[in-house]
């Protein structure tokens, strides 16, 4: 068996009486920390028209991200594709690429990362390349290729530079799509776990090796809040909740601070929507996280655990970041691996 690896997917949230600036320097110090607890990457995510989250100009933020660590990979998860011309794209991670060697993951989706009004507002004609994303991603494979180097029209940056491509999906559309192209599957658990077993199953046996991927890999998010105790945990995931419950009534607001757990917020993360979104959480202290762990990668047997993190307090999340880190180590080391 290979290690199983452990990563982090940051949406840079802005907290209440924050600024962006200070959300990325923020999200900067998390990286740099989690390379000093030896998570293996460190993905952002594309999302647009959303006052929380920090990491729109996606390519730009992981090039300062990168900048500042030293060995950790560093990439998207994801750059929404059909936002964007492919040979953009190519020329963007190539340059990332080439400034930071052997570092730079490019994981695609074809979802807008934002509201329909939005995305239209960024590219009018990208319900085209929607349904043209696996087209999308074969040209920029092309232009990563050196055999691109006779073409009319060329990303001679990227030009044998190594960037892997991730497919990122939430359903099994993507599934097929992934194992099709015989490219790593990185599934959206954290945030729509309803299909992941048939996602997973589908790319296992519909995977067909290729130049970039021998044998199936996949990845699934999941939401950890690990703190000294079960009832501290508790505690500050009621921002968590409240992230959700803004989600689901499409509330646009800062990143709250925690607040006592209460009769109203039992009872909303009781709601079946919210209990849906929730399915992979992993909330309590390092025993009670553990457990919930080890269950999870026997169900799924995935490669790699993308962590999302979502809670007020900067030294919070990085205290759980650590303590989870510590936890892998553990589960790595009883596996024997």
């Amino acid at each position: 068996m290979k290690q199983i690896k452990f990563s982090i997917l940051d949406l840079a949230l802005v907290c209440a009486g924050s600024t962006p600036a200070e959300t990325l320097n923020k999200s900067l110090a998390l990286a740099q920390k989690a390379e000093e607890f030896g998570y293996s990457r460190f993905w952002l995510a594309e999302h647009h028209n959303a006052i929380s989250i920090a990491s729109a100009a996606t390519s730009v933020l992981i090039g300062y991200i990168a900048g500042g660590t030293k060995k950790i990979r560093v990439g998207s998860g994801g750059i929404m594709l059909p936002n964007h011309s492919p040979l953009i794209i190519a020329e963007q991670f190539g340059t990332l690429g080439a400034l930071y060697p052997n570092r730079i993951d490019l994981g695609l989706g074809r979802a807008p990362g934002t509201d329909q009004e939005t995305a239209h507002a960024i590219r009018a004609d990208r319900m085209q390349s929607v349904y043209r994303f696996p087209e999308e991603i074969a040209e920029i494979q092309q232009y990563f290729s050196t055999g691109n180097n006779t073409a009319r029209v060329r990303a001679s940056v990227a030009e044998g530079i190594n960037v892997p491509i991730y497919v990122l999906g939430s359903s099994t559309d993507s599934a097929h799509l992934a194992a099709k192209m015989g490219l790593p599957y990185a599934f959206a658990s954290h945030f729509a776990p309803a299909q992941l077993h048939e996602a997973l199953g589908i790319y296992h046996n519909e995977f067909k090796p290729s130049a970039f991927l021998q044998q199936p890999y996949t990845m699934a998010g999941v939401n950890v809040i690990v703190a000294d105790t079960d009832e501290a945990a508790a505690g500050i995931s009621t921002t968590f909740i409240r992230v959700i419950a803004g989600i689901l009534s499409g509330r646009r607001e800062l990143l709250p601070a925690p607040v006592p757990m209460n009769d109203e917020l039992r009872e909303l993360s009781q709601h079946p929507a919210v209990q849906q979104m929730m399915k992979y959480s992993f909330v309590g202290n390092k025993a009670t996280v553990k457990q919930k762990t080890e269950a999870f990668l026997a169900e799924t047997k995935v490669n790699e655990l993308i962590v999302v993190t979502n809670i007020y307090d900067a030294a919070d999340r990085i205290q759980s970041y650590q303590t989870f880190a510590e936890i892998m180590k553990e589960v790595n080391k009883e596996l024997g691996i």
